[in-house]
């Protein structure tokens, strides 16, 4: 079936995988505005909630390098539509809960399971897919949506938690996440071959990455884990995205709100930092796959990294007026997520083009396991002691060590063939 824009058409896949991202990441989100409504409607305690979201955010990470394999053999598009409609469902049967452990269950492990294949190892392979030049700046759209929608939804979602409690943000969520699945049906083609066309930037000799067989789904990530977990290029990059997950969406993410009102600024305004941080993260990500294209990306990493550790450790000790609020959003917004490009351009160089987008599911569940440990961590320390103080110096020395560790991966200028 042909399509139109000719090799172009690449432009348009990657614009559906930026909207998914989106909604995905405002999923993941949400309990960042949930905490105090939850609270107030059912009496639970953070820590438990904290449970819950780290547990989605968990699972978030761990279904990256299957759903990575399962995009090669059963298809991008089926495995799209289906996280999606996953998403939805679970959202929408939460408002049926009376328990906690409901919460984990529904926004817990249904959403982490279906937000988990809408992450970033789908706009790994979908590039990968479809781009043959531009790569590092077309990873750098789609890594700043993951981020973006995080973040720029969170003034309406606490608007909503403020005026109406828990119940219109979950009933806002499940219509957009679903409302997108057959989006995605009907505008994502599989592979550019399947509308006549080669990938975007492809000379005439190009050979795109196979498809694998069905039966290979399970045993491909594995296999590429297995094969990557010999290298030390793989357990650099585990390590800095476990400090990079445990410095943005879990500790960040989740509990930047929170910090925020034991100072004294009201929820609504405290999430609008974040959604600041989050259009400014859409110009650094954007910009660091720029910069990925041409420069390299160990000195990226070591720069965003060092940068993020700084101002992690100064956050808490900060007058918590607007001035100087702002100034850290637009900063830690710019540096956000902006470390993807480079991971995944380094991904590819040491793993390939077949097993680059498992292998970085894989060092993408890294990331999400340090945000699902900040997540639970700083609830139950704020809960233990009453502040956030050491959790957050805690981070910044971690992101001052990535940024040390960023610079003994060693580059391959040839991907090895898988």
């Amino acid at each position: 079936m042909t399509r139109p824009f000719g090799q172009r058409y690449a432009f348009v896949a990657v614009g559906v995988v930026f909207l998914c991202l989106m909604a995905a990441a405002g999923l993941r989100s949400a309990p960042g505005v949930l905490i105090q409504p939850l609270e107030q409607a059912f009496g639970w305690d953070r820590g438990v909630i904290s449970l819950g979201a780290a547990v989605g955010i968990f699972l978030y990470g761990l279904t990256g390098p299957f759903a990575a394999a399962l995009m090669n053999s059963f298809g991008v598009r089926r495995t799209l539509t289906l996280a999606l409609l996953l998403m939805s469902g679970s959202v929408a049967l939460s408002l049926l809960m009376t328990q906690a452990w409901q919460f984990v269950a529904t926004w817990g492990v249904m959403a982490g399971l279906g937000s988990g294949a809408v992450a970033m190892v789908l706009g790994a392979t979908v590039v990968n897919r479809w781009f043959v030049s531009h790569r590092g700046l077309m990873l750098g759209v789609v890594s700043a949506s993951a981020a973006s929608g995080s973040l720029v939804f969170l003034p309406a979602m606490a608007s909503l938690a403020q005026s109406g409690g828990w119940q219109p943000v979950a009933i806002v969520i499940a219509l957009a996440t679903g409302a997108l699945a057959p989006v995605a049906w009907l505008l994502l083609p599989e592979r550019p071959s399947d509308i006549g066309q080669t990938r975007y930037g492809a000379g005439p000799g190009d050979s795109p990455p196979q498809p694998l067989p069905a039966r290979q789904a399970l045993t491909g990530a594995f296999t590429a884990l297995g094969r990557a977990a010999k290298t030390q290029t793989f357990w650099l990059l585990f390590g800095s995205f476990f400090v990079c997950g445990l410095t943005t969406n879990g500790l960040v993410g989740v509990h930047m709100i929170s910090l925020c009102v034991d100072y004294g600024l009201p929820e609504v305004r405290a999430a609008g930092l974040l959604a600041l941080m989050g259009i400014f993260d859409l110009i650094g990500t954007t910009a660091s796959g720029w910069l990925t294209d041409r420069y390299d990306p160990r000195k990226l990493l070591f720069v965003y990294y060092a940068l993020r550790g700084l101002s992690l450790i100064a956050l808490p000790f900060l007058q918590f007026d607007l001035f100087s609020l702002t100034l850290f959003a637009v900063f830690y917004g710019l540096d956000w997520i902006a470390t993807v490009p480079p991971t995944v351009k380094l991904a590819n160089e040491a793993f390939g083009d077949q097993d680059g987008p498992i292998v970085f599911g894989w060092i993408a569940a890294g990331h999400q396991l340090g945000a699902a440990s900040a997540a639970f961590g700083a609830g139950t320390w704020r809960a233990a002691q009453g502040r956030y103080l050491e959790a957050f110096v805690i981070a910044g020395v971690a992101a001052l060590t990535a940024a040390a560790a960023s610079l003994l991966v060693r580059r391959m200028t040839t991907a090895p063939a898988c």
